[in-house]
C-alpha cells in the first residue's frame, strides 16, 4: 500500500527530522510531520525495515499569485532497520501537534536482569 502511495504521488518528497532516545523500556522516536493528518500517514513493518510515510497538501488559494513560498504540499518518508531487541508485535505510535511519536519496546530477552547475590 505504501509503495502506491509513493509510485502515484508527484509530490516532492522529504526525509522528517527525527530523534531516537532509548530508555529502560524501549525506544521512542520522535519524528516531525507538520500538516499531515493521522488519515494521511502510514506505518509499515516488513520483516526488520519500518517504513513511515505521510503526506500533506495545502489548497491553492484561487486569485492568489505565489510571491514566495517555503512550505507547501509534500511526502515524508523514512525508513529505519529495527534489530530484534524490538517487540515488534507492541509498536506503537501517536501523532500530536505535527510531532509523531513511535514507541518500540524492548523485547523480553533485551532487558537487562539483576542477578540477586545470595548471603552464605
Amino acid at each position: 500500500m505504501t509503495q502506491e502511495i509513493i509510485k502515484k504521488d508527484t509530490l516532492p518528497h522529504f526525509n522528517p527530522d527525527s530523534d531516537i532516545l532509548e530508555r529502560e523500556d524501549g525506544f521512542h522516536i520522535f519524528m516531525d510531520l507538520p500538516g499531515v493528518n493521522r488519515e494521511d500517514l502510514v506505518i509499515d513493518l516488513k520483516e526488520n525495515e519500518l517504513e513511515i510515510t505521510g503526506k500533506v497538501e495545502y489548497a491553492k488559494k484561487e486569485q492568489s499569485k505565489d510571491v514566495h513560498l517555503e512550505f507547501g504540499s509534500g511526502a515524508y518518508v523514512r525508513r529505519f532497520t529495527i534489530s530484534d531487541t524490538v517487540d515488534a508485535e507492541k509498536i506503537k505510535a501517536t501523532l500530536k501537534n505535527g510531532v509523531m511519536e513511535l514507541f518500540l519496546p524492548k523485547a523480553a530477552k533485551a532487558i537487562p536482569k539483576k542477578i540477586q547475590i545470595q548471603a552464605e
